[in-house]
């Protein structure tokens, strides 16, 4: 009895010591990630966005921040364990060591007459003869008889003396720490012990099997649906141009789940008239394009008609009920966006290429979500590649405003950001902007990032390129910031969640379309990407037999490059077939406009010779394309979006052309990345 009690009372320590052990280094892992976080404003601070409120430490934002499942889950545990922790320190007031004097209830040091009387007293009360109850003979039997000994008999004085027992040295026991209910086995705790044991043993672990199980089924790692990545990748086509990657971005299946409600109809008719120019629908037949645009799945009709108004600048003009869907649609379009390109860029073709027309359609369709920015604001008009999206970013700017600046020579965004504050100024203030309005825009134009790009692609080991060797790129991308910073959020005033930077760097050829190798990039984790740094060029070094010396230095540049700005891109693919190749780096955003940078790569891959006999060298360093020089590129293009907006319209004539360039080949006729490509895999 006594050693049952005894383990039933231990039983809350016990639950206490399980529930400490991993809770107290969590909980100080945390608090230290916590304190050493960094307090440097990393968003924009300009107007529109304070504005906004996304930035806005509300009592309810700090409130919504803090309650996320990890952190309430740790607040909970830790109010169970306070609260054991204060049921022991009571339990353990009630549970006193063998005393005999405190269990006759007398002073230490009383007389054996005085021992007889609380004796004789107690023994009235508990005495079997005297009362019945099964408890009190226990406890007449193990407590008040044993307390009388233990003062009055000489050998169980000298054992209590001794010992602390009557009885004397007292054996070691072992006991299940639970409580003395579910040990009762005779009984109907037995059932309960049974109910319990295949409960927390058998079916609390198969009911968390099923649900991760049926969890993993619907959605991949990036909470992405497995449906939607099947209908991405049917849907992409090599020849995809950006105008068309819209009509596969919204075949997503979690648009599908978003209701659409009899209400909704009158506001999307409306919504519809607002966007109707940016839909691709012909104007010659637009009745029929109409009426072929409402036929569509419901679902897709609706999520294309948010998109639009996002893109359009008409959010505000929906109704309350489409408000929350407007919200979910925006919410989820950064994930889906990243799986579709990922779509774009997975090996395709018989080399193991990807698509290069499609993936900067994805990129350039999230840049226009982020910013706000209608698709064909990116056709090419006067001597800019990237038309008027790139000033329509800015705040506070308008198509007048553009205008303006464009009658002071000013015609591209990159001219904008290359003169000086005071020229800058000057012009906006003559194109009608305040002088509160400017600093807004130099603020915007502070966070903006300059990207730099240093690659370099060999065969490890080996003298030049030969066709089917393992060519390791290695490629540093450098971000500067007026402003100083490495990682902040993106000046999204209209997307009205966090957004964080996210870059794509690609090596393709732009004559066949193809994308020899793609990694996505991100700015905001020095930590991560030192350690991602350390480990690809500690395996470099490695594999070039260098010594301990060597590969600490190596190490050492590298963190203090990624430290300062720079993002390492390493990897691997398989030379083609012997010819001169002439390939692009590109490195593209997905949050802002006319920051992407690409990079001319000069390739000649040789002839497979026998082993030993190898040729020269074969590779041309990587020349940055200034925008300068007229003989490779127009000096106003940083990206070539002429063909992505121009042609589309000839599409459909160009896919009936019997002429077909090969992957992996150079076009005689030198034709834009976006233009080329076949249109079946």
């Amino acid at each position: 009895m006594a050693a049952s009690e005894e383990n039933s009372a231990l039983f809350p320590i016990f639950i206490l010591t399980i529930m400490a052990l991993p809770l107290v280094p969590y909980t100080v892992m945390k608090l230290c990630h916590a304190a050493t976080k960094k307090s440097k404003i990393t968003h924009c601070q300009c107007s529109e966005c304070l504005r906004s409120g996304k930035y806005r430490r509300s009592i309810f934002k700090r409130i919504s921040t803090f309650s996320t499942c990890s952190n309430l889950t740790v607040v909970l545990l830790w109010v169970v364990m306070i609260f054991l922790v204060y049921y022991i320190k009571n339990m353990s007031g009630e549970i006193q060591v063998f005393e005999p004097f405190s269990i006759l209830g007398l002073e230490p040091g009383a007389s054996d007459s005085e021992i007889k009387k609380a004796y004789r007293r107690l023994s009235i009360q508990y005495h079997p003869d005297k009362n019945p109850d099964p408890e009190a003979h226990n406890y007449f039997v193990e407590y008040i008889s044993k307390a009388y000994q233990a003062l009055t008999d000489p050998i169980s004085k000298e054992n209590f003396e001794k010992y602390g027992h009557p009885d004397g040295k007292q054996g070691f026991q072992m006991g299940i720490a639970l409580p003395q209910f579910l040990l009762d086995i005779d009984g109907a705790s037995g059932g309960i012990l049974l109910l319990w044991i295949v409960g927390v043993c058998i079916l609390l672990p198969l009911v968390i099997a099923v649900i991760y199980l049926s969890r993993s089924s619907k959605y991949t790692g990036n909470y992405v649906m497995h449906h939607t990545l099947s209908n991405y990748y049917r849907l992409m086509k090599p020849s995809l141009a950006p105008s068309k990657v819209m009509e596969v971005f919204i075949k997503a299946a979690e648009f599908m789940e978003i209701p659409v409600r009899r209400t909704d109809e009158e506001p999307l008719q409306k919504l519809f008239l607002l966007v109707r120019s940016e839909l691709n629908l012909d104007l010659k037949n637009i009745k029929q394009e109409q009426a072929k645009f409402w036929k569509q799945h419901p679902p897709f009709v609706k999520t294309e008609l948010l998109i639009q108004a996002q893109l359009t600048r008409e959010s505000d003009s929906l109704s309350p009920a489409l408000v929350g869907d407007f919200r979910r649609v925006l919410e989820l379009a950064p994930r889906l966006l990243e799986e579709l390109m990922k779509m774009a860029v997975i090996p395709r073709t018989a080399q193991g290429h990807g698509w290069l027309r499609p993936a900067i359609g994805v990129v350039e369709l999230s840049q226009c979500i982020i910013q706000a920015v209608p698709l064909s604001a990116k056709k090419t008009t006067g001597g800019s590649s990237e038309g008027i999206a790139p000033f329509l970013q800015l705040p506070h700017i308008s198509e007048s405003v553009i205008k303006r600046i464009a009658r002071k020579k000013v015609r591209t965004f990159q001219e904008l950001r290359d003169m000086s504050l005071e020229d800058r100024a000057e012009l906006l203030q003559a194109a009608g902007l305040s002088s509160t309005e400017v600093q807004d825009i130099e603020r915007v134009l502070e966070m903006m990032p300059s990207l730099s790009i240093d690659v370099t692609c060999e065969t490890e080991g080996e003298e030049g390129i030969q066709e089917g060797d393992v060519v390791t790129i290695q490629a540093w991308v450098t971000l500067k910031r007026d402003n100083g910073l490495v990682g902040a959020l993106p000046h999204a005033p209209r997307y009205p969640f966090h957004k964080e930077e996210s870059f794509w760097f690609l090596l393709a050829d732009p004559n066949s379309n193809d994308v020899w190798f793609s990694q996505k990039l991100s700015f905001m984790d020095e930590a991560a990407a030192v350690s991602a740094a350390s480990k690809a060029i500690e395996e470099t070094m490695e594999g070039l037999g260098a010594d301990a010396k060597e590969k600490s230095k190596a190490i050492r540049e590298a963190v203090e490059k990624v430290r300062s700005g720079s993002r390492l891109v390493m990897g691997k693919f398989l030379a083609p077939v012997e010819g001169n190749y002439n390939l692009m780096c590109y490195s593209l955003c997905d949050s802002w406009i006319g920051c992407d940078k690409k990079v001319n790569l000069k390739v000649k891959v040789l002839k497979r010779t026998r082993a030993g006999s190898r040729g020269g060298a074969a590779l041309e360093e990587a020349v940055v394309e200034d925008g300068i020089e007229e003989e490779e590129e127009d000096d106003d293009e940083e990206y070539d979006y002429e063909s992505e907006y121009s042609e589309d319209e000839a599409d459909e004539q160009d896919s009936k052309k019997k002429g077909k360039i090969a992957n992996g080949a150079v076009s005689k006729k030198g034709s834009s990345s976006e233009g080329s490509g076949t249109d079946e895999d």
